[in-house]
């Protein structure tokens, strides 16, 4: 009577070809994860710039400033208008962004991807 089982040649072959899927399937996934960090840090950018903008237009044609180089909360005095009261944070770091060449009729916030081939991302002042 012959047993019929694998041999460990066989055995060795399945557990190659299990170890390359898991391993594509780990890169897949981490680039993934890059790519919807870059996309939240793109949209929280606009978000502020837009804010920045609504600022500039209702609270006397100028933006806000920040004495820290972080993103401040946006908050016009007059009129009472409360416009960005959660300020948006890097998803992978949880560090503010930074606001940089701010000024009342200025500003540039800047972050750095890290899928892309242009790793910097920037939007600055409209008007």
């Amino acid at each position: 009577m012959k047993k019929e089982s694998f041999t460990l040649l066989e055995m060795l072959i399945v557990l190659g070809i299990i170890a390359v899927v898991i391993t594509f399937a780990a890169v897949s996934y981490s680039n993934a994860q890059k790519k919807g960090r870059d996309a939240r840090r793109k949209s929280d950018i606009k978000m502020v710039q837009n804010a920045m903008e609504q600022y500039y237009s209702v609270c006397g044609f100028q933006y806000p400033v920040a004495s820290n180089g972080l993103v401040p909360t946006i908050l016009c005095v007059a009129p009472s208008s409360m416009i960005l009261q959660t300020v948006p944070v890097d998803p992978r770091g949880g560090t503010p962004y930074p606001l940089s060449n701010s000024t009342t009729s200025t500003y540039q916030i800047c972050t750095t991807l890290e899928s892309e081939a242009q790793p910097n991302y920037c939007v600055a002042n409209q008007q």
